[in-house]
């Protein structure tokens, strides 16, 4: 029932694509949990993120607009705002082109992802308790993202290629140690995510999308993760935003850890688990990425 797990699928990429706990991490989860071991079925979990863009785009659609038209009237701010998104874009998409093959044959798997959710969720808590102990909150406006606290965000983001580690989370500390609000930083990481994620997602879809539409079903996957995607993420973004502004992201951090540590738990124990003397597994020896990829998930 592939289309059921694109249901599925859709559900989680649209709920946790921009909390601070990595959608890609729970996308994986989920994948190996359901079996996705076929190219088409890893290609699903990374383009279905497109839903997620077209969420962005409609929700912050007036301030796209406004930010468009002030280019064209070379608008100092529209210009400054647009200037900014592509320092803090540039770092990630030049590492993500460099080690896109090492990264999704050696870190697509639940041990990575459990260490990922577990380190992020630490530094979620520390940063979250220094800025506990400071005066001022930080600058509060989009406008006030400079293109050195652009640019430090996009060092931020290259962690966030590690699945586990969170676009959102990297992107939202990182702008909190730039001297932004919380909720200014995850304005900046909702705007980032269109050109961050719409050229990762377009990346694979040139890549591996032939496997994804010729797999029986997978057109229709495709379409349904899209629209669940792009529905839940919708809801999300304006419940976070407004979270954001009351409450911090510790509670975040505790939640990852809690996940990192349980799916930890589970990796290590079906790794340590004994092979019957004599039984015949389907495993691929690791002589490649993709086998050590394939082994990983499992």
């Amino acid at each position: 029932m592939f289309w059921f797990d694109a249901v599925l699928l859709g559900v989680l990429e649209g709920l946790t694509e921009f909390l601070p706990v990595s959608s890609t991490g729970h996308l994986i989860l989920l994948g190996a949990w359901l079996g996705h071991e076929t190219e088409a079925a890893k290609t699903l979990d990374i383009v279905i993120q497109l839903g997620a863009v077209l969420a962005v785009v409609v929700y912050f659609r007036a301030r796209l607009a406004d930010t468009a038209r002030g280019m064209l009237r070379r608008d100092p701010e529209s210009l400054r705002l647009a200037l900014a998104l592509a320092f803090a874009f540039f770092p990630a998409a030049l590492v993500g082109l460099l080690f896109h093959k090492a990264i999704k044959a050696y870190l697509f798997g639940p041990g990575p992802v459990a260490v990922a959710l577990i380190v992020g969720g630490a530094v979620m808590i520390a940063v979250e308790a220094v800025r506990a102990r400071r005066p001022a909150p930080g600058a509060s406006r989009l406008e006030d993202v400079t293109l050195q606290r652009a640019f430090a965000i996009g060092l931020a983001q290259c962690f966030s290629l590690w699945p586990g580690a969170s676009r959102s989370m990297t992107t939202i500390v990182g702008g909190q140690l730039s001297g932004l609000t919380t909720a200014a930083a995850a304005e900046f990481s909702f705007l980032l995510a269109i050109p961050t994620l719409g050229a990762a997602t377009v990346f694979d879809l040139a890549k591996n999308g032939g496997a994804l539409l010729d797999a029986p079903g997978g057109a229709t996957a495709l379409a349904v993760g899209l629209a669940v995607s792009f529905v839940v993420a919708l809801l999300v973004i304006a419940v976070f935003l407004r979270y954001l502004k009351r409450f911090g992201l510790a509670p975040f951090g505790w939640y990852r850890i809690a996940l990192g540590a349980l799916v930890l738990w589970l990796w290590l124990a079906h790794s340590a688990a004994p092979v019957a003397p004599g039984a015949v597994t389907s495993e691929p020896t690791p002589q490649d990425p993709a086998a050590t990829a394939e082994l990983a998930a499992r």
